[in-house]
């Protein structure tokens, strides 16, 4: 199994710890990612880590899609992957509609046709087997929609590139399929490694799709796994509660909520509707103490040292059985993260 740790989006002002992920580097970690919101961009980000580290590979998650033409996003992954020595990742998200259209101003559409044509076109663009043309649901090449001039042309990549791997990021039974169809990996916001067919139903249903004999040996499974280490059990779970509480709770409508509907599906149905009946109605920390422990252990590192170490058992087996290829670690301790280094690597 690899190790990657997530590096989130800046606040007001841009934090890189560049010396927090050469150290990692050396400790064998395999990627770190960077992300974007509505603030800094993750593909600056990545750039600035790429050029002060060697080894380890760098992964965007996520680009948001909507804020980029596919053509922008494979002429941006090909720069980088040839910059850096062939260690960019691609990692792709929809983003949420409220990010979509009220900063990007552009339709949320269809996310999973978006999601679909977006990686169909980058992989034309990759593979220079002659000018792209492309006639789908969102995207037409060259587009001749109405306000079109009618003079584009079809039109092939000057640079070389070579098989950049590409992830999505999802936890819909329609993102999971399409994910396994298209792309090289999917990272799930978080993730029971006990509960693979949660996730993996839909993820073998698109490597039927794919009909090309893909199976997990060609698809990297890496979840977000947050880390809270602490000798106080209690304070660690408490830590992360109101993490999981707005996710379940606050990100989306109250009958369109993804996570809502994930939560349910690992088994927890009715906490996630009480955490989300107080989450919308203004009462957070009633919804954040409503968050199962069981939930918070199934999806995350919790507790002491030796705590943490005894619960890795699972993820182990799980990556024994091919069901996860890579933790993505939601730390950015370096003890933290060298004591999973010596555990995992």
């Amino acid at each position: 199994m690899k190790l990657g740790f997530l590096l989130g989006y800046s606040g007001k002002h841009i934090h890189m710890p560049i010396e927090l992920i050469q150290q990692a580097e050396s400790m064998g970690y395999d990627s770190v990612w960077t992300a974007e919101a509505y603030g800094n961009d993750a593909v600056t980000s990545a750039a600035y880590v790429l050029a002060q580290t060697s080894k380890i590979r760098v992964g965007t998650a996520i680009m948001q899609m909507p804020a980029r033409t596919p053509a922008m996003c494979a002429m941006t992954a090909m720069s980088l992957d040839q910059l850096s020595g062939g260690r960019f990742i691609v990692g792709l998200g929809a983003s949420g509609p409220q990010v979509v259209e009220g900063w990007h101003g552009v339709p949320y559409g269809k996310p999973v046709t978006r999601t679909k044509e977006y990686i169909q076109i980058m992989r034309k663009i990759f593979e220079r087997e002659g000018p792209v043309e492309f006639d789908g649901q969102v995207y037409q090449m060259p587009n001749q929609s109405e306000g079109t001039t009618g003079l584009g042309k079809p039109l092939k990549s000057i640079l070389a590139a070579t098989d950049i791997p590409i992830y999505t990021a999802s936890i819909t039974p329609a993102g999971l399929r399409c994910a396994g169809e298209v792309a090289d990996g999917v990272f799930p916001v978080w993730m029971d490694p006990n509960k693979y067919d949660v996730l993996g139903e839909s993820i073998e249903q698109g490597f039927e799709k794919a009909g090309n004999g893909k199976s997990l040996k060609d698809f990297d499974i890496a979840p977000f796994v947050t880390v809270a280490m602490n000798d106080d059990l209690d304070a660690a779970y408490d830590a992360l509660r109101p993490w999981l509480a707005l996710y379940i709770g606050g990100m989306g409508a109250k009958n369109k909520n993804f996570y809502h509907e994930y939560a349910t599906r690992l088994g927890y149905g009715d906490a996630a509707n009480q955490i989300q009946e107080l989450y919308l109605s203004g009462k957070k920390p009633e919804a954040e103490a409503l968050v199962p422990n069981e939930l918070l252990d199934e999806v995350s590192l919790i507790g002491p040292r030796e705590r943490i170490i005894e619960r890795l058992g699972p993820w182990k087996e799980a990556g024994k059985r091919g069901e996860v290829g890579s933790m993505l670690l939601g730390v950015q301790d370096p003890v933290v993260l060298e004591l999973l280094a010596n555990e995992m690597l």
